[in-house]
């Protein structure tokens, strides 16, 4: 049924918890920002349990305005400084934890935990101007950031240096030996045996045992990627003058090799030794060797060498800078006038021959019953520089790694504790400042965090004084009150005749 008010004035605003009345809604009396509002506790006059109906006044009414209430201004409370938690209370509904923002957060549950590290190690500014001594740790943060993107930069040049070739050259000592064993009459305990000979192939890198001698020894096999030992063919005759070993993805490395024929004549072999480069190198033609200066090397280097013949007789087109005009010296190698710089590896490819091997011409002696004669052969191979193998031990050693984030850890602690002792020390000196005022706001700060930790409505400190109810919206709130409790009486008995004339 619809109601009309004294004066034609809007419908009765409603603001308290749901009573036994027609006022629906979980809102409260009165409004947001005085006493006893959403911010403040539940006004309970008298012990009323229902809510408030109270039309507003269509004049001006004795609180001034036009019919609206004037509230008195909520006083403003001090922020608080020192919200210590305090524990939770019983009590019905959700309940919420007052976090302290003074208390260190567990490690681990901030996304940008590690970006903080840093800021961490930062003393603040008013222990700077207590301690002047301080500024030397400053000091050593600008340093150690420093120091820090210096290391990082060299660790950085590390990683591009290993990705190209590190090589040294190394002299390999070739020992070629032959021992003849004469021939056996056989007897009556033994077998006779016929003239024979065997033939070594040894090697060692020179001047490792004086420059590393607790270092691992390379085998002599590691070296080279395919050895030949050809013997005189009218000896051995066709089938049996060649001795081979290649290289096989399962090949075992081995310090030397050794050859046993039957014999008694000198015997004229050749050894071929092919190196096993790492990376690969190749034989250039002739004609493209004689006019870059490079006989063999590896394909990166060749073009290098080509570029730069290139760009030394300026051979660049001047408008088409990706096309290259050969002179007559190119123009006779690639058959071409011109050609692009994309073109260069294609045409380079019948141009790269796979590297001579290493003769030696050797002479099997048979001079001499079970004398050993031995030939020295010295050629350059290229090996791992020893300082590739220490910056690898640098990049991938975490020692010194741990040991740097121990003695963070112990410096972000020793900052959390002069941290924590400048707070005590700021709450102490504010106590011995004024210890009336330090105290009130205290207790304020405490009444607030104790209200956000047990979800206290209201401000039962205030509501259980008498003052609280001699303020100037008591009255005009009681008469909203009983205003509310006829319109449920009226309403009711309404409700009642309209059953009783239906």
């Amino acid at each position: 049924m619809a109601q009309r008010f004294p004066g034609g004035g809007p419908p009765p605003p409603t603001g308290v918890p749901p009573g036994p009345g027609p006022v629906p809604g979980p809102q409260r009396y009165p409004p947001p920002g005085v006493p006893g509002g959403p911010s403040g506790s539940p006004m309970r006059p008298y012990g009323a349990p229902g809510g408030y109906g109270m039309p507003p006044r269509p004049g001006p009414g004795p609180y001034g305005g036009t019919g609206q209430m004037m509230m008195p201004p909520r006083t403003p409370q001090p922020p608080g400084q020192f919200g210590v938690q305090r524990p939770m209370t019983p009590q019905s509904g959700a309940k919420r934890q007052a976090v302290d923002p003074r208390t260190p957060q567990p490690k681990g549950e901030h996304p940008a935990k590690k970006k903080k590290k840093q800021a961490e190690k930062i003393l603040p500014q008013k222990v700077r101007d207590l301690v002047p001594e301080s500024q030397a740790y400053m000091d050593l943060l600008a340093f150690e950031r420093k120091l820090d993107a210096t290391i990082m930069r060299k660790r950085l040049d590390i990683q591009e240096a290993l990705k190209r070739p590190m090589k040294q050259k190394r002299k390999l000592r070739i020992f070629i030996s032959n021992t003849f064993y004469p021939p056996k009459e056989p007897t009556e305990t033994e077998e006779g045996t016929v003239a024979s000979w065997e033939l070594r192939v040894e090697g060692r890198l020179l001047e490792d045992s004086k420059s590393e001698p607790n270092k691992v020894k390379r085998k002599f096999s590691s070296f080279f990627k395919s050895l030949v030992i050809e013997l005189d063919k009218d000896l051995y005759g066709p089938d049996n003058h060649l001795v081979e070993w290649h290289r096989t993805p399962s090949t075992q490395e081995t310090d030397g090799f050794q050859v046993k024929r039957p014999g008694d004549k000198n015997v004229r072999c050749t050894i071929l030794l092919l190196l096993d480069y790492q990376p690969l190198q190749y034989k250039l033609d002739p004609r493209l060797a004689r006019l870059l200066g490079v006989h063999t090397q590896t394909r990166p280097v060749i073009i290098a060498a080509l570029w730069q013949y290139i760009k030394t007789h300026r051979l660049q087109d001047a408008h088409e800078r990706e096309y290259i005009n050969c002179d007559k010296y190119l123009e006779q190698i690639f058959n071409c006038q011109r050609m692009k710089f994309a073109e260069i590896p294609q045409r380079l490819n019948p141009l790269l021959h796979p590297p001579d091997p290493i003769v030696i011409n050797h002479i099997i002696s048979v001079e001499g019953a079970e004398q050993k004669k031995t030939a020295c052969y010295d050629i350059e191979v290229e090996v791992d520089d020893t300082l590739k193998t220490q910056m690898n031990n640098f990049l991938l050693s975490t020692s010194s790694q741990q040991e740097i984030q121990s003695l963070d850890s112990k410096i972000h602690e020793t900052v959390e504790t002069i941290n924590q002792l400048k707070t005590n020390r700021e709450f102490f000196l504010s106590f011995a400042k004024d210890p009336q005022q330090f105290i009130t706001r205290w207790l304020q700060s405490q009444t607030r965090d104790l209200k956000t930790m047990t979800d206290v409505v209201g401000n039962p400190e205030e509501e259980r004084r008498a003052e609280f109810y001699w303020q100037p919206w008591t009255q005009e709130a009681v008469c909203r009150y009983f205003y509310s409790k006829l319109q449920q009486k009226r309403a009711e008995l309404e409700q009642a005749l309209g059953i009783r004339n239906n």
